[in-house]
């Protein structure tokens, strides 16, 4: 009996196999761009927050020593005491709990002081790094 069940039982096709794969590559080809939509505004809502984060520590930063760092201190001096002079010798950070991080596409922050858009500015370039740009290669800034 068991021999006559073996023999009864078929594998798939070729040609079947085949028609389930076009069939997943089509459903992959629909669902596909939707989900790559949602990772670059995904991506965007992450740069926006960590530019907030940056402006809360530099906030901070600005409380403790009465100004914010120069141009040339940069984001660093959020992390790591940038030296003596000019109300320094009050910094009392670390002011982030990591190092400053980059922007979601690997990229450093940009930063001016003083800003263009408030006394100071923090942005990214998006996902191109270049200024100006549309959806994912949009600018995002601490003024925004």
């Amino acid at each position: 009996m068991k021999q006559r069940n073996l023999k009864n039982q078929r594998g798939f096709s070729l040609m079947e196999l085949l028609i389930v794969m076009v069939i997943l590559g089509l459903i992959a080809s629909l669902v596909g761009p939707k989900l790559f939509g949602k990772l670059g505004k995904a991506q965007q809502k992450t740069a926006k927050t960590q530019i907030e984060m940056l402006m809360s520590a530099m906030d901070a930063f600005r409380l403790d020593v009465g100004r914010y760092p120069s141009q040339q201190e940069g984001l660093s001096a959020l992390a790591a005491n940038p030296g003596s002079g000019g109300g320094l010798d009050k910094w009392d950070g670390p002011y982030l709990k990591k190092a400053v991080p980059n922007d979601p596409w690997g990229n450093p922050y940009h930063y001016r002081s003083p800003g263009e858009h408030g006394e100071v500015d923090i942005y990214s370039y998006g996902q191109d790094n270049q200024p100006g740009g549309e959806k994912e290669n949009a600018d995002i800034g601490s003024w925004e």
